[in-house]
């Protein structure tokens, strides 16, 4: 088939579109190569994009572009639509830029496909855990409920759990997909509204719309300049600088850490299997992991220690837990996650020592925060 992926020059895009050459496929990318993520001048120097160049028409352009949506859907079977703007913290300040490049971007995808003539049939959308806010939890009297954003005078108090209603305790659970859709940051309110524009509008136009819901993705390859995303590449660039580590809150909020072969292929399986059509899945590995037990195994496979400072500090907009229900995506296509998180750690370790050492920004992006109220 013939496959555009738009940001599939991006840490996913390129591990997505080596794999569907492999099994045969087209692949047509769009991307800006943006600085952030790639750093200065790009088509020399990222090897994310070196990777896919001499495989794929590569089309250097944005999607809040018409023309370049107009050129890239040329003769386009299926769409794989990872291009977004992508970091939590940096959304809460960079709003006209989330919402023009998130929202702006796929409105302009869809009213080319809605009112030009295309040979698309499938679109796949990139969305996120963001989408759900804090995660699902169980109530000792209502049963099922869905914290809202926790309250900045809890956090100054030290007490960084979700609340709902009262102060009993929640227990935690895994989020399945009929769970309550409330972002807590703008990042997730442009993915919610991506995922639902692609999911509402792809039907009329008879093509069928997948979203996957991708939890917190990481591997090989993902970029180590960008300061304002990717919690284990921010520790790696600390760490191998021999920089202390900050952590916020009580260093036990939790993600789900999903491997980036993973994520390729349930991303492959949504745009080969007929079953995927209509449908919204989790890609996770439905575990948990808290964020002092991420800064240990790095330190350990890079066998560096380096100071770690639990700071009480919080980010307004952040959540606590989430972590994945998949039993959707397992029992509908079939998919099953192969890397658990020691694993898939020691793989992108290992990968992060054959990189030279990054500048460590992080106190930049911090400093952004604080200026704007952010970070407490």
């Amino acid at each position: 088939m013939n496959i555009l992926i738009t940001g599939g020059a991006g840490f996913i895009g390129s591990n997505l579109a080596l794999k569907l050459i492999e099994k045969g496929h087209n692949i047509t990318i769009l991307d800006n190569l943006s600085p952030q993520i790639h750093g200065e001048n790009a088509l020399v120097t990222s090897p994310l994009y070196q990777s896919i160049v001499q495989k794929v028409n590569f089309i250097n352009g944005t999607v809040t572009s018409r023309s370049d949506w107009t050129q890239a859907i040329q003769n386009q079977d299926i769409i794989v639509h990872l291009a977004a703007e992508t970091g939590t913290g940096q959304s809460m300040y960079c709003i006209e830029k989330y919402v023009e490049v998130n929202i702006q971007g796929t409105a302009i995808m869809l009213d080319i496909l809605a009112n030009q003539a295309h040979s698309v049939k499938k679109v796949v959308v990139a969305s996120s855990r963001s989408i759900y806010g804090e995660g699902k939890y169980i109530h000792p009297d209502h049963g099922a409920v869905y914290p809202n954003a926790r309250l900045e005078k809890d956090m100054k108090a030290g007490y960084f759990e979700p609340k709902f209603q009262d102060d009993q305790p929640l227990q935690l659970m895994a989020t399945d997909e009929l769970s309550k859709i409330h972002p807590s940051s703008v990042y997730g309110i442009t993915k919610q509204n991506q995922e639902q524009m692609i999911m509402t509008v792809c039907p009329t136009l008879g093509i069928a719309p997948v979203a996957f819901r991708y939890q917190n993705v990481y591997g090989p390859g993902q970029s180590l300049k960008n300061p304002y995303t990717g919690i284990l590449s921010i520790f790696s660039t600390q760490i191998r600088n021999g920089n202390s580590l900050n952590i916020f809150e009580d260093g036990k909020e939790s993600r789900d850490f999903v491997y980036i072969d993973d994520v390729v292929s349930a991303t492959v399986l949504g745009i080969e299997k007929g079953e995927a059509d209509n449908q919204v899945f989790n890609v996770g590995t439905g575990h948990q992991t808290d964020v002092l037990t991420v800064a240990s195994e790095l330190m350990k496979n890079y066998k560096i220690d380096v100071p770690i400072t639990i700071s009480g500090q919080y980010r307004l907009g952040d959540i606590r837990h989430n972590f994945a229900d998949m039993t959707k995506i397992k029992k509908i296509l079939g998919f099953e996650p192969r890397i658990n998180f020691e694993q898939g750690v020691a793989s992108f370790s290992k990968w992060v020592l054959g990189q030279a050492i990054e500048e460590d920004n992080l106190n930049q992006s911090l400093n952004e925060m604080k200026d704007k109220g952010l970070l407490k």
